[in-house]
């Protein structure tokens, strides 16, 4: 990371410079100084940064190292637990078919309770249908007098003029 930095620095420095005519296009660096500082700490850095990048890889390596020696522990671990399992075949046939048919027995019971929904539903949805059906008759009704009303109530100012 300090190399990262220590680089954007040296480009600032470059950034800083400019050209002297008459030269050909040569630069002038203003911060020589500076400059030097910036090249010195960069070899100063330069074995850490490879020292950390060693230290990398060898992480890596250990890391690699213990997941395949994980990996194999539980391969034969899974090996074993297998052969256990090959052994208690009678006992897991024994619970397949326990399973199988409580797995029976609750589809059955499912099905029963969707059936019972989609027949609640069915009732409710009817009832909610035949209400609104009334509402709007009764609607259709209190408008047709509304109307009526209104027509006569016209009838009545156009009489009297």
């Amino acid at each position: 990371m300090k190399m990262e930095m220590l680089i954007e620095e040296l480009q600032e420095v470059v950034d800083n410079a400019y050209t002297l005519p008459l030269t050909g296009g040569r630069t002038v660096v203003r911060d020589v100084d500076r400059l030097r500082d910036i090249i010195s700490e960069m070899k100063a850095n330069i074995p850490q940064e490879i020292r950390q990048a060693k230290n990398i890889v060898a992480d890596r390596a250990k890391i690699l190292s213990d997941a395949k020696k994980e990996s194999e522990r539980i391969i034969q671990e899974a090996e074993a637990k297998s052969r256990e399992l090959i052994d208690r075949h009678e006992i897991t046939r024994n619970a397949q078919q326990s399973a199988d048919e409580i797995l029976s027995k609750a589809n059955e019971e499912a099905e029963k309770m969707r059936n019972a929904a989609s027949s609640y539903i069915e009732n409710i949805m009817k009832k909610a249908d035949d209400e609104l059906s009334e509402q709007l008759a009764m609607l259709k009704k209190a408008r047709q007098s509304f109307m009526t009303l209104q027509s006569k109530n016209q009838q009545k100012r156009t009489s009297k003029k």
